[in-house]
């Protein structure tokens, strides 16, 4: 890996370092228990008048009555959002004419954007009016992201609260997550995207002439604000089609180092944040450690990868040495203006994360450069995944393998003072098989029926590895495409809206059983059997058991994808 890289790596942890602690506590505090919130002059009144406005009461929910409202919110999320798509020829601000988004796509994409994946089949600029992205893809840019945020909230509030019914109330928790986080955030973000030439306006599309003497329209509108929720809030919906490799999205390096800060630092944070709502600060760090283990080793592979080029054109002469003079490496489907190393370490991190934005095409990766955000989508999204959902999965995996320390030493597994007994791991079995078998299922029917192969473009294993990514990417609400799958049919916008709403809803519900259950127990003090939870230790056994399970889960596909065809590489 060039200098370059190190240096670019660098400083995205140094801002992270600076940053994710800080705002960990934050979120902490917003969501605790005292009645004193950060802030509270300046968010105070505007909270209280939108509870009075819309009668929002304030008392706590049982389990059971926060995941009712939360199902509520988006089953009338999808409806709106359909709606505005398939009505948009006839409403405002649609400055192109366009007509109605067909049924098929419009169910698609309402279901893409409230359960946070952003899955895109189709050119945002010539396809959604500037009122539906404002109104409705921004909009649920905000709060699918404040969503998973609440699932967070309420299972570590069933984790360390005790002899409890309640886990707060959906409609406070989610009010606050976007009043006071993900709002100013994304305020100060988009103020500093449009001052490097990130575009925001309510302009129609300009036509100009270029130096060729040929015509281009210009796509214009509100980008910046939507670019800066779109990564904070692990989204990942571009604004036009090429998405982050636009210039008019992600103008230079600058922007590009912030968008990957924007889309880490919310889920880094989350570590934090259960360190102090634990009390423990140790816990959090465990967490922590596994997340940034997943994600570091990850980057290393696809920027070393990307950074080394393709092996089958060094047959023809061809320098991919990185230099002064050129960027080297694999430039095929990158942009010049970031070049092979960071095009590698942006698809870690937006495969890591639940967000889905692109700078390169990751079709035009190497084979092992190219497994990395596939398996990266594969773990779960947990290396750190999306705002809230990061946090939730990786608990999830800390209380199976408190369950596999406890085996291994005869004792009743415990996680933070709580006993994990038979009826939450039927819960963390439920959360840990609903995705692979969607994934799978949908794969392996798609890979040989007649109506679905011929979407693909390629065949062999690049083609199983295009397959299989798509169905990946949805299940685990990501939503970045590998490319090479022309996914606008019938068929698979009805798979994929199923494998959307099937990877975001049959998980979280059994994290808010899980969290149910627990805050009803008592927490037991530590014995000479409990096995600690807040050393490198268990850091260690918890990153294990991620790639284990993944990888029991996963390998063979991976084996006859990606790794095939690095083995056949220049053969």
């Amino acid at each position: 890996m060039s200098g370059a890289g190190w240096l670019q790596l660098l400083i995205l942890l140094g801002l992270l370092a600076l940053t994710a602690p800080f705002l960990g506590v934050y979120i902490a505090r917003i969501y605790g228990d005292e009645e004193v919130r950060p802030l509270d002059s300046v968010f105070g009144p505007i909270e209280r008048l939108i509870f009075r406005v819309c009668r929002i009461g304030r008392r706590e929910q049982r389990w059971t009555g926060y995941a009712t409202s939360l199902l509520a919110f988006s089953a009338v999320s999808v409806l709106v959002l359909y709606a505005l798509q398939r009505f948009q020829g006839g409403l405002p601000l649609n400055q192109g004419g366009l007509p109605g988004v067909p049924a098929p796509l419009s169910f698609n994409t309402a279901v893409s954007f409230v359960t946070n994946t952003n899955w895109q089949n189709y050119s945002g600029e010539s396809t959604m009016s500037q009122l539906t992205q404002m109104a409705g893809l921004t909009v649920q840019n905000f709060v699918s992201a404040a969503v998973g945020l609440t699932v967070a909230i309420a299972l570590i509030r069933g984790i360390v609260r005790r002899k409890r019914s309640t886990l707060g109330n959906f409609w406070v928790d989610l009010t606050r997550g976007v009043l006071r986080i993900l709002l100013p955030l994304s305020f100060l973000l988009a103020i500093v995207f449009a001052s490097q030439g990130v575009v925001q306006n309510f302009s129609a599309a300009k036509e100009v002439t270029t130096v060729e003497g040929s015509s281009q329209t210009i796509n214009q509108g509100p980008v910046a604000s939507q670019e800066a929720i779109k990564q904070l809030g692990t989204n990942g919906g571009g604004y036009n089609n090429a998405n982050s490799a636009h210039p008019y999205e992600n103008p230079n390096g600058l922007t590009n180092m912030l968008q990957m800060w924007a889309l880490l630092v919310i889920p880094f944070s989350m570590p934090f944040a259960f360190g102090r709502m634990a009390k423990d600060r140790r816990q959090g760090l465990a967490v922590l450690a596994a997340m940034m283990a997943l994600w570091l080793v990850g980057g290393l592979f696809a920027m070393h990868f990307e950074g080394a080029g393709n092996s089958n054109l060094n047959v023809y002469g061809v320098d991919q040495a990185i230099t002064s003079t050129q960027p080297g490496g694999n430039m095929e489907g990158k942009e010049t203006r970031f070049g092979p190393e960071l095009s590698g370490l942006y698809a870690n991190s937006t495969t890591g994360t639940s967000t889905g934005a692109v700078i390169a095409s990751h079709d035009s990766f190497t084979a092992a450069g190219g497994a990395v955000p596939l398996v990266q989508i594969l773990l779960g999204e947990v290396s750190p995944g999306g705002v809230g959902a990061g946090l939730y999965g990786m608990l999830i995996f800390a209380l199976l393998s408190v369950f596999i320390a406890g085996l291994m030493v005869g004792r009743t597994p415990e996680y933070l003072g709580k006993k994990i007994q038979a009826s939450e791991m039927k819960l963390v079995v439920l959360y840990i098989l609903f995705v692979p078998i969607c994934v799978l299922g949908f794969t392996g029917v798609s890979i040989v029926a007649n109506w679905a192969l011929p979407q693909l473009l390629n065949t062999g294993p690049h083609g199983l590895t295009e397959m299989t990514y798509a169905y990946a990417s949805a299940g685990n609400n990501n939503g970045s495409a590998f490319a090479g799958l022309s996914g606008n049919t019938d068929w698979f916008n009805a798979t994929l809206g199923l494998s959307m709403l099937i990877g975001r809803f049959f998980l979280i519900i059994p994290a808010l059983a899980i969290a149910g259950s627990l805050v009803r127990k008592q927490k037991v003090p530590p014995s000479a059997g409990t096995f600690p939870t807040g050393t490198p230790l268990f850091a260690t056994l918890l990153t294990g058991v991620v790639v284990i399970v993944v990888g029991l889960t996963y390998f063979p596909v991976v084996a006859l994808g990606p790794i095939v065809e690095q083995l056949t590489q220049g053969a």
